[in-house]
């Protein structure tokens, strides 16, 4: 990669990947792109372009411009908000990612976005759900994911666009607030330990559900975009994580270094139903030996980092 723009560059993952790629290609050479202004001013030290990813004269014109050879497509509506507005998840995180799609195709762009663990449903296997497997969903979301991992290899087959993606289990960050995930407790749940020394979580207490820490996250975007691409066979997408775990796991990791802390539980529903229809772990395999997928962060040591910098960030702690 080289140039670089990225659509949702404000959400939970861009506004760090944006960082972390202008970090080491160069501020100039990343674009970063969302529906509004940035607030932070940590990504206004580089380019910055409003664009509506459901624009696609405006996001061709924008990859011209900036003559960009690779697209990193993020813009979407996540779990929990997409099945509560499932016509407008349906709008946006298809017809986005097409524009995306077409755009990389005109330009002979690299592309990628994430799928999810939302792809699979109740009836893939649970436990150590393999890499290619049955795939039906139901929620909106993983109805997008599914659809948007077939668009992509129809891309590559037919027109040759090198498209790559990854199956992301719940992303855990300590910069960036919930998007409207399912998994968004085990963010919200550090945030409150420390705060109110209290969580409710709104998933049951032994729901396994598959994790990872947004360091290695970014890391395996950038080593698979950096991947020789004769090496992919499953490019569309990887299964990836780093730990299974449930709400009960967290509480108990946190109350090792805040021994009062309490967990409750207020079941949503909507959310638990999603997370059940998930598997309880997956197995990575095919990442890790196609290009050398290898988290560095567990539950014990991500817990210490997390308790770590909420707490330099938020003196109120």
């Amino acid at each position: 990669m080289k140039r670089i723009l990225i659509t949702g560059a404000l959400g939970q993952i861009g506004s760090e990947l944006t960082m972390k790629c202008r970090e080491i290609y160069g501020e100039d050479q990343v674009i970063a792109t969302d529906i509004r202004q940035p607030k932070d001013e940590k990504l206004s030290n580089g380019p910055f372009e409003i664009l509506d990813v459901m624009d696609g004269n405006k996001f061709l014109e924008y990859v011209k411009k900036y003559r960009v050879d690779s697209i990193l497509h993020l813009a979407a509506l996540l779990s929990a908000t997409a099945e509560n507005h499932p016509l407008k998840a349906w709008k946006l995180n298809m017809d986005g990612l097409l524009n995306a799609l077409e755009t990389s195709r005109l330009v002979k762009a690299q592309f990628f976005t994430p799928s999810s663990i939302g792809a699979f449903g109740p009836s893939t296997p649970k436990n150590n759900t393999p890499q290619v497997t049955l795939q039906r969903p139901t929620t909106m979301y993983g109805i997008n994911k599914v659809a948007g991992e077939l668009l992509s290899d129809y891309y590559f087959y037919k027109y040759g666009v090198d498209t790559r993606g990854l199956r992301f289990p719940g992303l855990i960050s300590y910069l960036t607030p919930p998007g409207g995930g399912t998994t968004d407790y085990a963010i919200e749940i550090y945030e409150e330990a420390l705060k109110n020394g209290r969580y409710t979580c709104y998933l049951a207490k032994g729901t396994s559900l598959d994790m990872m820490y947004m360091p290695d996250a970014l890391a395996a975007i950038l080593d698979l975009m950096e991947a020789e691409s004769s090496k992919l066979k499953h490019r569309n997408s990887y299964n990836v994580t780093a730990m299974s775990v449930t709400p009960g796991d967290f509480a108990k990791e946190i109350q090792k270094h805040l021994p009062h802390f309490v967990m409750d539980y207020n079941v949503d529903p909507v959310r638990q139903r999603i997370a059940d229809s998930w598997p309880n772990s997956i197995d990575a395999a095919a990442a890790k030996s196609e290009w050398g997928f290898k988290p560095a962060y567990d539950l014990e040591n991500m817990t210490i980092d997390m308790l770590e910098k909420l707490t330099k960030q938020n003196s109120y702690f």
